[in-house]
């Protein structure tokens, strides 16, 4: 024993060859090496195990050593009946000798020259797979788990189903940690204590870990058959084992409950979740997909076959990747399921493999990214006789072509806020009357919800004042000295030249948000009483909870000029960026207030008369025709909530759930004027969302229309008092009604709102 731990100990490196062929020529063939055990210890529980899977068949049990070295071991379970052997090792010295060893004696055995983690067999090639110490040696805790892993991928992969992987270790936690991860779906594994001869001095205890190979996907919790306090060996390493077991049982019981589940591939492979050459509709699980030892990074990803059956309607692509940067994560869309199942139907895919970014993907390029992803989610396509064809890769953004960045600041309330100028890879809805060069948009975003544009506008050219100029001209003739003279114009046809550079302007008069269009059109609904107060020259309350970038109140400021328009903010950075960046301007008519929304409304409530609740003689229900003026009514005649949610988890975007509680919209029913209008602009993806919001809405009114808003997922919601008569027919005509109410010049093009009001549906 002291000799072979000296020779031993000259190896260094368990994984180099090198070093074996000189430990092989050092001890030479008729000095043979054991791992462990000698063969009166291992016989009985091996030919135990070998005996059994015999029995199940006719044929031999094919047999497979990798890491034979110069071990008996072969030749003792030949001499007991065991012909069919194949012997590897990636030693060419040792094999060489053991061929020539027992060619005679033992002519049915087989040798080769072969890396045990790179074998060339076929799948399912030998019954049993005999590993005497083979995965400890790959195992070295400095080398780390790749070459472990890669060997023990190989070993499931030429099993046989029925077939067993015998190991024979000291079952130190790193490697047990391992082996146990590896054959979790469809193995089912035994662990035994070998136990050790009374002279035998080692410390360390060596083990008997016999997987078998099942036809099923069951996950079988680890049962060790033995008494830890019966060994005699180091507790250390018997409590690192066990700790190692319980810590892999706990994670089998999460498999058998499929509760938060991340399967690998190899898991997948085993048929943890079924055949994943064919599709079934409506599966759905958590993956992880790539490893240290096949790709450069590793995702969390989600796989899902579309619920939809092909023959419904063809796919355009059988199996389609769809990656979801980190800043998007959290919304709703991608972390819930019902919005993942959105994004599966949108993308008119047979299977959707989205895979999630995370910090290590930060600053590494998509192309990188893509060409990391590409192999490994081939071996999740389906079959399909058009799998030849690319799978393709999708994104979560926003259809930007060009991006400049004008300013970002973080704010306490808000967080971080971008002020951006954009150009679209394609014209934005609405906007293809208007010229190429003028189609650069200014955007307001929140970095807590970057797939949502808080507020949009329009920018265009202004042609530079000829007054300003002219005054320019004249003060330089004023000048005392010529060359200060000199001086100056040249800065000043410096300073004009980078103003003419950057001479855009927001254009208040056209509406780039379409439901900024479908709020006005909503309007229509008490047209004849915005006409009567015009005519009275009597100003309509309107309130918006919400700024954004001022572009909806500038509007109305600017073309409705019979409204006293107050808005309501709760973060006075958002204020500062409307102003400087978005034109907005407050004056008599058009205030602002840093604000509690629901704190402001609910206080209005409580300034308000009665009045809106004593008219209670007669029918509740009125003709829009026929309707009173506003004039003198108490509290806003018209209510906007137009404000976002912090939190996009919840699957509402916009408002924030506070603003959709009964207690809030009992509230506003009790401070809106009795023939004012309330709108709140609903944005969720999520159709039982709106199904809540509408079901608590009309716990407190009963009349309630919609407004849907084609290509967005914006719904807007108008809610009157009492009933309107002006359904139909009589909408297009008050929709018109109220166009003739919208000033604008012959230059400018305002919102069509007859078209839109036509899509107002009651509830």
């Amino acid at each position: 024993m002291q000799r072979d731990m000296e020779v031993l100990s000259t190896l260094g490196d368990f994984t180099s060859k090198e070093n074996w062929d000189k430990f092989f020529t050092l001890r030479g063939i008729n000095d043979p090496f054991e791992w462990y055990a000698e063969w009166s210890i291992l016989q009985t529980p091996l030919l135990n195990q070998l005996q059994s899977n015999s029995a199940k068949q006719e044929e031999p049990i094919q047999i497979l050593v990798p890491g034979c070295g110069n071990s008996r071991l072969s030749e003792q379970l030949y001499d007991s009946g065991f012909h069919s052997i194949t012997n590897i090792d990636f030693s060419k010295v040792v094999v060489s000798d053991m061929l020539r060893n027992h060619i005679r004696s033992r002519p049915n055995m087989r040798w080769r020259v072969m890396d045990m983690t790179q074998m060339q067999f076929a799948d399912g090639s030998f019954d049993v797979v005999l590993d005497k110490g083979g995965l400890d040696a790959l195992m070295e805790p400095q080398l780390g788990p790749k070459l472990g892993s890669q060997y023990l991928s190989e070993v499931k992969r030429v099993l046989k189903v029925g077939g067993k992987y015998i190991c024979l270790t000291l079952a130190e936690s790193h490697v047990i940690e391992l082996l146990l991860s590896k054959f979790r779906f469809g193995w089912h594994i035994s662990l035994e204590a070998i136990l050790n001869k009374p002279s035998n001095k080692s410390n360390f205890q060596t083990f008997l870990v016999v997987v078998a190979r099942e036809n099923s996907s069951i996950v079988s919790p680890i049962v060790p058959s033995f008494d830890s306090d019966s060994l005699d060996c180091d507790g250390n390493q018997i409590h690192g084992l066990l700790k190692t077991i319980n810590s892999e049982n706990k994670i089998r019981a999460e498999f058998s409950s499929d509760i938060d589940v991340l399967y690998s591939l190899e898991d997948l492979q085993l048929g943890a979740k079924g055949d994943l050459n064919r599709l079934i509709p409506g599966r759905r699980f958590s993956l992880t997909l790539g490893d240290f030892a096949t790709s450069h990074f590793s995702y969390k990803a989600i796989l899902m076959d579309s619920k939809q059956p092909s023959e419904a309607e063809p796919f355009l692509y059988q199996c389609g990747v769809f990656i979801v940067p980190k800043t998007r994560a959290h919304e709703w869309l991608f972390c819930s399921e019902e919005g993942q199942w959105m994004v599966v139907e949108s993308a008119k895919v047979a299977r959707l493999i989205m895979v999630f970014l995370g910090s290590e993907h930060n600053n590494v390029g998509m192309d990188t990214i893509q060409k990391d992803l590409s192999p490994l989610v081939k071996t999740l396509a389906p079959e399909h006789p058009d799998n030849g064809d690319q799978i393709p890769f999708m994104m979560a953004n926003d259809g930007v072509k060009q991006r400049n960045i004008v300013q970002q600041v973080t704010s306490p309330t808000t967080g971080l806020i971008i002020v951006e100028d954009v150009i679209y890879e394609e014209s934005p809805n609405g906007t293809n009357s208007i010229p190429l060069k003028a189609l650069v948009f200014r955007r307001l975003t929140f970095e807590r919800s970057l797939g949502l544009v808080q507020s949009e506008c329009l920018l265009k050219e202004m042609e530079p004042c000829q007054k300003d100029v002219a005054k320019i001209a004249k003060k330089k003739k004023k000048s005392r000295h010529k060359s200060d003279e000199n001086i100056r114009k040249k800065r000043a046809d410096s300073s004009f030249s980078k103003e003419s550079r950057n001479n855009l302007k927001v254009d208040h008069s056209y509406l780039a948000s379409s439901y900024h269009s479908g709020i006005i059109a909503g309007f229509a609904l008490i047209s004849s009483a915005l006409e009567n107060m015009a005519l009275a020259r009597t100003m309509v309350n309107t309130f918006i909870i919400g700024l954004g970038a001022g572009l909806l109140p500038m509007f109305l400021h600017k073309h409705f000029p019979l409204m006293d328009i107050e808005v309501v903010e709760l973060d006075p950075i958002v204020l500062d960026l409307a102003r400087n960046h978005f034109d907005f301007i407050e004056d008599i008519h058009l205030k602002v207030q840093i604000a509690d929304g629901i704190k402001f409304v609910r206080e209005m409530t409580t300034a308000s008369t009665l009045s809106n609740r004593d008219d209670t003689s007669g029918n509740d229900i009125y003709c829009e025709a026929n309707l009173p003026s506003l004039q003198g009514s108490k509290g806003p005649h018209i209510l906007i909530i137009d404000a976002d949610s912090a939190d996009l988890s919840t699957g509402l975007t916009c408002p924030p759930a506070d603003f959709t509680e009964k207690s809030f919209l009992l509230s506003v029913k009790e401070a809106l004027s009795s023939e004012g209008l309330f709108i709140i602009n609903l944005v969720s993806r999520s159709s039982s969302i709106h199904e809540m919001v509408v079901s608590r809405l009309k716990t407190v009114f009963s009349h309630i229309f919609f407004l849907e808003i084609e290509e967005d997922v914006n719904k807007v919601l108008f809610v009157l008092p009492k009933e309107p008569c002006i359904e139909g027919d009589h909408l297009m005509e008050a929709a018109g009604r109220l166009e003739k109410l919208l000033k604008t010049s012959p230059s400018e093009k305002g919102p069509n709102i007859r078209d839109t009001a036509r899509r107002i549906k009651r509830l």
